[in-house]
């Protein structure tokens, strides 16, 4: 069907486009104590892991061959993951193979130095991507054959990002899609997932697609993309690639960006640049997202009551940074009216919690908070049987809110905190309930939720040096029920921020023996605080019906909206000259080679 499209396509864009290898670089590095308690005849290794329960049964069934009683996981804050801290990694196994065998506790902790060479690099591959139109620039067909860099061996789950290519028909009806991605190793670390685990790659290869499409047909970038939006009345909507989205409406989010970026207006600031000698250009990108569960996953939590009135949330989530003890206490909060002070969150003790998917993809909120919220309704429903009993009235005559069960039309009522205390005794409750007050509950949606949004990054290039400076950042977003809007825009600036350091600083860098010579933040570019603009951030808020909290998932929108509008205005600035593209990280070196060669400069 590719073939056929592209046989009768009035015009064909070809680009070959690079997705630049990256150091993760989260603020903690590798750590492994594992403590052996020999009363007990086990280790508990104390680690920084996004996914706890995998890494136990990881070191019992496919490492260590030791009983399930003999290793338990316990992680407490972590400085940082982004993908990386997902797989395991040999000292964790290694630690607790020497604490079983001297019978001590055995520490390893890991320098920067080992973390540049050591810890999963991102991303890194080429695309030579192709996109059909017909005669009125309408999408007809895309195919991309990617080259991906595996590293020396595969990492845990080196293959996963580099195939995730189910969102690469983006937010566009693109009715046939083929790709092919090519796998190999060399002698540099393993890849493996960050932050967006291939739909940043993949977006960013149909985002410049797009926006060469405008350039060559003498379309306005945005009006390419107003003809081949799905339309809000295609939803549900089924791709090519086999996902089912749910709903969107792209027009709408993408004129509220430009309005927020000033676009109209963008004539007027090129003209006051240039008279300082500087090239302005602005850019746009758009993306939905694949994220929030689905594809058969599911997330567990319990909460458990103490007799004075505690909430004790287990949850089979991870934090790395994301804030889950306030989000997770607002859901609490919101769903059982206690008091942030009675609400405790415990994570990452895979002794006291035994199942859970950890952190990844997005999900925390969507499944784990989805999962809390299922167990605090079941809790509602076993306290309201004790509060009807205590007030001696019907369970149909009463009503829940805000922490207090009330008897319909009088004034007679109970708190959850009182009925907490009751449920702890036998006594106190109705013939043949068993004691205690405490609900597990595991989620499992049906399908992912997709979060879009549209980006618009708008530059200043000087000529003479190359240097770009992004002087203004929009971002709308349609990320469902903004369930804490301080976080919500946290995880937006930190994603955007990483995006800006693909795009424009980072890059790993290997001589031709496999030395990694970029192996230093002396060497290697993080973005600082004077690189990022103040951004503007603007959410839209359409609850989904996928879990029931109506939250689609943040984590990864800004990594994968930021790099193709960062690209896309640069090379709109360099447009009048004739650049047609700029391979990630746009340095200055680079940009400034790419001027010299169509001015006829010598570029060395």
């Amino acid at each position: 069907a590719t073939m056929a499209a592209f046989a009768r396509a009035a015009h064909v864009i070809s680009a070959t486009l690079v997705n630049n290898r990256v150091v993760q670089a989260p603020l903690e590095t590798r750590g492994a104590l594992a403590v052996w308690e020999g009363e007990a005849g086990r280790v508990v290794l104390h680690t920084g892991t996004q996914m706890p329960n995998r890494m136990k049964s990881q070191l019992l069934e496919d490492l260590l061959g030791a009983d399930g009683g003999a290793i338990e996981i316990r992680v407490g804050d972590v400085g940082g993951g982004f993908g990386g801290k997902n797989p395991i990694y040999p000292e964790q196994a290694l630690t607790v193979y020497a604490a079983r065998k001297l019978r001590r506790s055995v520490k390893w902790i890991g320098e920067r130095s080992d973390a540049f060479v050591s810890d999963a690099h991102g991303r890194d591959n080429v695309s030579f991507a192709e996109l059909a139109l017909d005669s009125d620039g309408h999408f007809l067909a895309v195919r991309v054959t990617t080259h991906s860099n595996l590293g020396a061996y595969t990492a845990t789950g080196g293959t996963v990002s580099p195939t995730s290519v189910v969102m690469l028909p983006n937010a566009y009806r693109t009715p046939a899609v083929h790709v092919r991605v090519k796998g190999m190793f060399t002698n540099t670390v393993p890849t493996d997932a960050y932050r967006g685990a291939g739909r940043p790659e993949v977006t960013y290869v149909m985002e410049r697609l797009v926006e060469l499409a405008a350039r060559e047909l003498g379309l306005d970038p945005t009006e390419i993309r107003r003809r081949n939006y799905i339309p809000p009345e295609a939803f549900p909507y089924t791709t090519p690639t086999g996902l089912t989205y749910d709903a969107a409406d792209f027009v709408p989010v993408m004129e509220e960006a430009m309005r927020q970026a000033d676009w109209q207006n963008i004539h007027h600031r090129r003209e006051e640049a240039h008279r300082r000698s500087r090239f302005r250009g602005i850019g746009m990108s758009n993306y939905i997202e694949r994220c929030g569960g689905g594809g058969g996953l599911s997330e567990a939590a319990r909460i458990q009551f103490d007799a004075d009135g505690t909430a004790t949330v287990y949850s089979g989530s991870m934090s790395n940074g994301q804030g889950h003890e306030t989000a997770f206490s607002q859901i609490v909060n919101e769903r059982l009216g206690l008091p942030f002070e009675k609400i405790r969150i415990i994570e990452g003790d895979t002794e006291l919690i035994q199942a859970g998917l950890g952190t990844g993809g997005s999900w925390s909120v969507p499944m784990g908070g989805g999962a809390i919220a299922l167990a605090a309704d079941r809790i509602v429903e076993k306290a309201r049987s004790i509060a009807a009993h205590a007030l001696e009235a019907a369970e149909a005559d009463l009503s829940f809110d805000e922490g207090r069960f009330t008897v319909t039309g009088t004034d007679l009522s109970i708190t959850l905190e009182e009925v907490a205390r009751m449920a702890h005794e036998p006594s106190q409750l109705p013939a043949g309930m068993q004691p205690g007050l405490d609900e597990a509950e595991r989620f499992q949606p049906e399908n992912y939720t997709f979060p879009y949004g549209c980006h618009i990054c708008e530059v200043e290039v000087d000529p003479a040096t190359g240097k770009v400076e992004i002087v203004a950042y929009t971002a709308v977003h349609d990320f469902g029920r903004a369930l804490n809007p301080l976080l919500l825009e946290g995880q937006v600036h930190g994603g955007v921020t990483q995006g800006i350091g693909q795009a424009l600083l980072e890059h790993t860098v290997y001589d031709g023996s496999g030395q990694l010579l970029s192996g230093s933040f002396m060497d290697y570019c993080l973005p600082r605080a004077d690189d990022v603009p103040a951004f503007r951030f603007v959410p839209v808020e359409t609850p989904t019906s996928r879990n029931p909290l109506g939250i689609k998932g943040c984590g990864e929108a800004g990594a994968t909206g930021a790099p193709p509008a960062v690209v896309n205005a640069i090379v709109d600035a360099l447009g009048p000259l004739g650049v047609r593209n700029i391979d990630m990280p746009a340095t200055p070196e680079r940009i400034w080679k790419a001027i010299q060669s169509v001015q006829g400069g010598s570029g060395s």
